[in-house]
C-alpha cells in the first residue's frame, strides 16, 4: 500500500496537523473508496495505527484510503496553547481535516480513548456533516462519561482520590509549554505505563513504542487536555450513531476506561457490536490488533451493505408505479 505524507494541515487558528494518507490501491474508476480516518489516543501519535495499516487492506479485501493524524499538541503537529486543548477544539479540527483531506466519499471514523471522545465531540458540534459524511464508526477504549468511571485498578475512594491528584497535577504540566523533560525518564517509567496501560500478556516491543510516544508528547498537551476529558459528557449525543454501523471495543482490564464505560455506550447503541477483549488493558490497537482491524473491516462491510440497499430503494421508487385495478 503507498503512502502519501500530506502536507501539514493549517487550520484556522494557524495550529498545523502532521498527517499521513495510503491512497486506495486498485481503486475502481468512478467509485470512491471508503476512507478510514483514524485518532489516536492522548500523550500517543499516528504510530498506534502500525499493525491497522499494515493488515486493512489485505483483510477488508477492497479499496480502502486510510488517513492518519496526529491530534493537536501530539505528535508531530502544533503544540497547544493551553486554551485551545480542549475536546471542542478537537471536534473543529476533525471538521477541518475532513473537509481538507476528505472532501468527498464515505468515511468511517475510527478513535481510541481520547481519539473517540473527539468523534464523539465533532458528531455532537457538526450534526449535518456527520449525518451527511460518517458511514461508521468504531470506538476503542473511550468513554463518553469522561474520567468519573476511570479506576486505575484501585478501589473507589482511591481512585476519587488519584483522579482529584491527577488533575491538580495536570494544571501545573499544561504550563509547562512545549517542552519534554519526560522523553529520557520513560525507560525508568517504563513499569509505571506496562501496569497502568496493558493487561496480563505484554510484550516488550509494545511497552517500548507507548514509552516512545509519550515520551514525545510535550508536558501542555498531557496536562491541558486532562481537564477537558474530566468535564466530557457525550451520551447524549450518541444518538446520531444509532443508524450506523459501529462496534465498541474494550479491555477487561482496561483500568483508565473500564468495560462499564464501553457498556454506557453500547446501551446508547443497541445495534452497535460490543467486543470485550479478555485480559486486555487499554492499548487495544497495539494490544489486540487483529480484533480492532476485525471490528473495522466489519463496520466497512456493514456500511456497504447498507449503502447499496439504499442504492437498491432509491431506483426501485423511480421505477414504474403499479397501479391497483
Amino acid at each position: 500500500m503507498g503512502t502519501v505524507v500530506s502536507p501539514p494541515v493549517r487550520l484556522k487558528d494557524g495550529a498545523r496537523l502532521y498527517s499521513v494518507l495510503h491512497p486506495a490501491a486498485k481503486a475502481i474508476p468512478g467509485r470512491r473508496p471508503v476512507t478510514v480516518v483514524l485518532l489516536h489516543g492522548w500523550t500517543l501519535d499516528n504510530r498506534l495505527w502500525r499493525q491497522q495499516i499494515a493488515d486493512l487492506p489485505a483483510r477488508l479485501g477492497a479499496p480502502v484510503r486510510l488517513l492518519a493524524f496526529d491530534l493537536r499538541g501530539h505528535g508531530r503537529s502544533s503544540a497547544t496553547r493551553g486554551s485551545d486543548a480542549t475536546l471542542e477544539q478537537l471536534g473543529d479540527d476533525l471538521a477541518e481535516v475532513i473537509d481538507q483531506l476528505v472532501p468527498r466519499g464515505p468515511i468511517v471514523l475510527v478513535g481510541h480513548s481520547l481519539g473517540g471522545m473527539a468523534i464523539m465531540e465533532y458528531a455532537h458540534r457538526y450534526r449535518a456533516r456527520f449525518a451527511r459524511r460518517v458511514v461508521g464508526a468504531v470506538l476503542i477504549s473511550t468513554s463518553a462519561e469522561g474520567s468519573s468511571r476511570t479506576s486505575y485498578g484501585l478501589s473507589p475512594r482511591l481512585a476519587r482520590v488519584m483522579r482529584v491528584l491527577e488533575v491538580q497535577g495536570a494544571g501545573l504540566l499544561a504550563r509547562s509549554g512545549a517542552w519534554r523533560p519526560h522523553r529520557r525518564l520513560m525507560p525508568l517509567l517504563a513499569p509505571g505505563v506496562r501496569w497502568l496501560v496493558f493487561g496480563h500478556r505484554v510484550d516488550t516491543s509494545w511497552v517500548a513504542l507507548t514509552t516512545s510516544m509519550v515520551g514525545n508528547a510535550p508536558l501542555c498537551a498531557i496536562g491541558g487536555f486532562r481537564p477537558s476529558v474530566d468535564l466530557h459528557h457525550r451520551v447524549e449525543s450518541l444518538a446520531s450513531m444509532r443508524e450506523l454501523p459501529v462496534a465498541v471495543l474494550v479491555g477487561s482490564m482496561d483500568r483508565l476506561t473500564p468495560p462499564i464505560c464501553a457498556e454506557t455506550i453500547a446501551r446508547e447503541l443497541p445495534d452497535a457490536e460490543l467486543v470485550v477483549c479478555a485480559d486486555a488493558g487499554h492499548m487495544l490497537p497495539i494490544e489486540r490488533p487483529d480484533a480492532v482491524t476485525d471490528s473495522i473491516v466489519s463496520v466497512i462491510r456493514r456500511a456497504a451493505r447498507i449503502r447499496r440497499s439504499a442504492h437498491r430503494d432509491r431506483h426501485a421508487v423511480k421505477g414504474p408505479r403499479e397501479v391497483s385495478a
